[in-house]
């Protein structure tokens, strides 16, 4: 099935699942996750319309999108993937949001670089709501601090992301991080993926993250991807 049909698809889905929620966002956007996947086909998607992306590693992106970002000034480029303290520098460069802020010496990076620079993507805050050792997230009980130290830091934090265990009911992890974006006055949630995004629309998501369901399966390198699951 082509690109732009999966697309279509996949907005009609979020579409129907923001009627069928009590309490949908006042929008859901559909971040493409592009991982792996090629220039072309990265283009076909463009060519539908889309214009929301995300990468996983800082590399990959670099070669990929600079290009495509000066063909298509109104890309929106999300890292999705954990990031490194060493990588802050090019990050910051070239994404538009980073969906990864998971501790506060990255905190503390990013404004370090914000000095440099003037610039600092918009930030969401990881939170590892399965508390899974070898997955990025700050741990639940430690979100409240790392909140209040971006806060002081004067970070853009708009929200929160996750990615639940793949074993478990997505379910209560997403009306989890639902109450801890409201208990802290946070506005945006990212949260879903290919298998389970239109359950996360019904929980308040206003961005998804889709990769498989829309440019269809593809081989991961050992070690890029720590979520675990389809993307």
């Amino acid at each position: 099935m082509a690109i732009s049909q999966n697309l279509t698809d996949i907005l009609a889905r979020i579409e129907a699942a923001r009627k069928a929620a009590i309490k949908p966002a006042a929008k859901t956007h559909l971040v493409a996750v592009s991982k792996t996947v090629a220039q072309e086909a990265i283009r076909q998607a463009l060519a539908a319309g889309q214009r929301r992306f995300g990468e996983n590693r800082v590399q990959e992106a670099e070669g990929k999108y600079p290009q495509l970002k000066a063909e298509y000034p109104d890309l929106e480029l999300h890292l999705v993937g954990p990031l490194q303290t060493n990588k802050v520098k090019d990050a910051v460069a070239l994404f538009e949001v980073i969906q990864g802020l998971d501790r506060i010496k990255l905190a503390d990076a990013l404004a370090a670089e914000r000095e440099k620079s003037g610039r600092c993507p918009r930030l969401y805050l990881q939170v590892n709501t399965g508390e899974e050792p070898q997955k990025a997230g700050v741990m639940p009980r430690e979100t409240g601090a790392l909140i209040a130290h971006a806060r002081k830091l004067e970070l853009p934090l708009e929200g929160l992301m996750c990615i639940p265990p793949v074993a478990d009911d997505a379910a209560p992890h997403f009306a989890f991080l639902a109450k801890l974006a409201r208990d802290h006055g946070l506005s945006v949630l990212s949260m879903g993926m290919s298998d389970d995004f239109e359950l996360a629309v019904k929980f308040g998501a206003t961005h998804v993250r889709v990769g498989t369901a829309i440019f269809g399966v593809r081989h991961v390198p050992e070690g890029a991807n720590r979520s675990g699951g389809p993307i």
